[in-house]
């Protein structure tokens, strides 16, 4: 029996080292995020985390807790309004007609052939 609960306290033990990880670790990514902050309260947080932890992140979650949550949104916004972008460029916004009239431009310019220029009239039509 006593080895049964040898095994639940390291479970427990290690499920809280785990969940201190990850707070570790969202706290650094959110130390790092935070462009006010200057560098020498960035490297103090650090120095506290790393000599106080449980104390430094439970203090760092209550006074900087409301800006954590905002500079997250900030950056899932900003990563949202990049991908949007990206998309937008890669599937292109070109009309059929665009396409063709550059693909005319390369013909006319000798970058592509005929046989070229009709397989991309083909694609831009599909």
């Amino acid at each position: 029996m006593e080895n049964f609960w040898s095994i639940i306290w390291v479970v427990i033990w290690s499920f809280v080292f785990v969940a201190y990880l990850f707070v570790l670790f969202y706290i650094l990514t959110d130390l790092f995020r935070d462009h006010q902050l200057s560098g020498w309260w960035k490297a103090l947080w650090i120095i506290f985390l790393i000599f106080a932890p449980y104390l430094t992140a439970l203090v760092y979650v209550i006074a900087r807790g409301k800006g954590m949550a905002e500079r997250q949104q900030a950056y899932v916004r900003e990563a949202r309004t990049q991908t949007d972008a990206y998309i937008r460029d890669v599937a292109g916004t070109k009309s059929p007609a665009e396409h063709i009239a550059d693909a005319k431009a390369l013909l006319d310019s000798g970058a592509i052939n005929q046989q070229e220029f009709e397989q991309l009239k083909s694609k831009a039509l599909a």
